[in-house]
């Protein structure tokens, strides 16, 4: 007897800023399902959620594969409507997801944790220009909930420091002001639910950006991925071991980028994605395939996971 299609539901495109990235990243996955062993359906939230829903409410969606990028994709949104709807989806629930999305509080979170991390403080639209007297330049201005490096600025002198927070404020209601680190960019990847393991580590060197930026992650050949990362052994096991207990702290699943900057052999953790990129370009997939699991075995993985929860 023939064995039943899965069918799954791939969301691309939603709501924020990052919503071309997720068109490419949805079709990036389209394009790897085995189509031997599923049933793959498309839909844009933006434009489509009545017939998503209408679907699932008809039997017709047995798991969803959320590929939305920042706010309503990424941040617990889209999961409490298929928690509430209750159907299987991949990723992390929730509170991880939406405790990821906010910088923040996943710095106060990670900070009773003994997680190393740059100094910072949030400001919101009604912030003081007193209130950053106490900042030591240089820093990185960022909103607090956005992906894809979208407002970010790295600012070194007191005059640039409130045209750049008035730019981030496009891009969200509050923003964080912090410590700029100097060093090598390194992104560990954390796959699994409760035992997670780690993936081999990569180096990010911009070619002409100062930082890993919207360009930097997104053209082809405008960066330098090096996986895994030329860095000493127990320097890699320290990252790994901490994006791992990060995965872990904030109660993910599925799969989980972390991004750190290392200076003086010290790993400082930046910031935490649920629903990491899956283009041409992203570094998911590189760490994967270094690991010996081909993007499609990679995907298998993810709803593998997804079914177990």
């Amino acid at each position: 007897m023939k064995k039943k299609k899965l069918r799954i539901a791939l969301l691309q495109g939603g709501f924020s800023a990052e919503r071309e990235i997720s068109i490419k990243t949805g079709r990036k996955i389209y394009e790897n399902l085995d189509k031997k062993k599923y049933q793959v359906f498309l839909f844009d939230p933006k434009i489509q959620l009545s017939q998503f829903i209408k679907a699932v409410n008809n039997k017709k969606i047995d798991l969803v594969f959320p590929a939305l990028h920042g706010p309503l994709g990424e941040d617990g949104t889209i999961q409490g409507l298929l928690d509430i709807i209750g159907v299987p989806y991949v990723f992390s629930g929730v509170l991880a997801s939406s405790l990821a999305m906010d910088k923040e509080r996943t710095k106060k979170i990670l900070q009773t944790e003994k997680i190393l991390m740059p100094r910072a403080i949030a400001v919101g639209k009604d912030y003081r220009k007193k209130d950053l007297n106490k900042t030591k330049l240089p820093v990185v201005v960022k909103p607090i909930c956005q992906g894809s490096s979208f407002g970010i600025f790295i600012v070194r002198s007191r005059k640039e420091l409130n045209g750049a927070i008035k730019k981030a404020f496009k891009f969200g209601t509050e923003l964080m002001i912090e410590e700029f680190v100097e060093g090598r960019e390194i992104t560990a990847t954390a796959l699994g639910n409760e035992k997670p393991q780690a993936l081999p580590l990569i180096e990010i060197k911009p070619k002409t950006a100062e930082f890993f930026d919207f360009q930097s992650k997104y053209e082809p050949g405008a960066s330098e991925e090096i996986c895994p990362a030329p860095i000493s052994r127990a320097l890699t096991k320290k990252i790994q071991a901490a994006a791992i207990k990060i995965h872990k702290i904030l109660g993910c699943r599925g799969v989980t980028r972390s991004d750190f900057i290392v200076k003086n052999n010290q790993p400082y953790f930046l910031e935490i994605n649920t629903i990491p990129g899956m283009t041409e370009t992203s570094l998911v997939p590189l760490a994967a395939v270094t690991a010996g699991l081909s993007f499609p075995k990679l995907l298998d993985r993810l709803i593998e996971l997804a079914l177990k929860k």
